[in-house]
């Protein structure tokens, strides 16, 4: 690959990324990714309106706790999943329903350039959504609390390394799903089979065996989480502790996962032939 190439490739992902981004950030139809952004949002900033309002001051390794507890099962398992579903399975297989992948088609640009394009303005997209969220949730931790407590948890009690974890995890489960879900957007037209597939592979984590946990973003997406709930309800017990993954090898576990999601849409991507009569 010569020079020439490289700058011409980083050219048409640019101007790829323009137009991705703002498409992505203004579609009327992703209104409710926000919405699934914003619900934590919206609890953390209630409750802490209520305490200054009362003048009650919370116990913040409390409430740490419960905004733990939030970013695992709700923003980690559900808002994020369901907002990269609703981004990445769109990039390709949405354009082919509504009939306007034909034009990117059609332009001089190298399919895999496409590819690469459309997925970093779906990650940089659902990353700046939920970890905008995930940074006023902790805002709203912290605003409530007196000032010295707030000082003392972040600098003295680790808390400033807790804050740049969870926003951090938030950034990290957006390339690990998107890939997964790029790709799942190639090979199956109806987008509820995937969801559904991968939905239940991710919830049954805990359950795996060793080696097949590490087949899932869940798995290293929560070793990266600093604090850390463990699974409850009737069934807990079924659930098979492993040793948690070093930070450095969770992130490049992400990595490969996105990447090999990513070769594999590629290879699809070379062989997709635009039939609208049959989408």
């Amino acid at each position: 690959m010569n020079h020439d190439s490289w700058s011409l490739w980083r050219a048409q992902v640019a101007a790829i990324l323009r137009l991705e981004i703002k498409k992505n950030f203004l579609a009327k139809r992703g209104l409710w990714i926000y919405l699934l952004a914003a619900a934590p949002v919206v609890l953390m900033w209630v409750h802490a309106a209520l305490n200054l309002r009362d003048h009650r001051v919370c116990d913040l390794g409390h409430d740490s706790l419960i905004f733990a507890a939030m970013f695992q099962f709700f923003y980690l398992r559900l808002a994020i999943f369901f907002g990269c579903v609703g981004v990445f399975l769109r990039l390709f297989r949405g354009e082919m329903m509504e009939k306007s992948l034909h034009y990117y088609l059609l332009a001089p640009v190298r399919r895999e350039v496409l590819l690469v394009g459309k997925y970093l303005a779906g990650v940089i997209t659902t990353s700046i959504i939920f970890c905008t969220g995930t940074a006023l949730a902790l805002i709203a931790l912290l605003v409530h609390v007196p000032r010295t407590a707030a000082e003392q948890y972040l600098f003295a009690g680790g808390g400033l390394g807790h804050v740049l974890a969870y926003i951090g995890t938030a950034a990290l489960a957006c390339i690990g799903y998107g890939g997964v879900f790029l790709l799942m957007g190639f090979l199956f037209r109806n987008p509820v089979v995937p969801v559904v597939l991968v939905f239940l592979w991710e919830g049954a984590n805990p359950f795996l065996p060793a080696l097949l946990k590490r087949l899932s973003v869940i798995f290293y997406l929560h070793s990266l989480i600093p604090i850390s709930v463990p699974a409850q309800g009737d069934f807990a017990f079924l659930a098979i502790l492993s040793t948690p993954t070093p930070a450095y090898l969770a992130v490049a576990g992400l990595l490969l996962i996105a990447l090999a999601g990513l070769w594999l849409a590629a290879r699809q991507v070379r062989k997709l032939e635009i039939n609208y009569g049959v989408e």
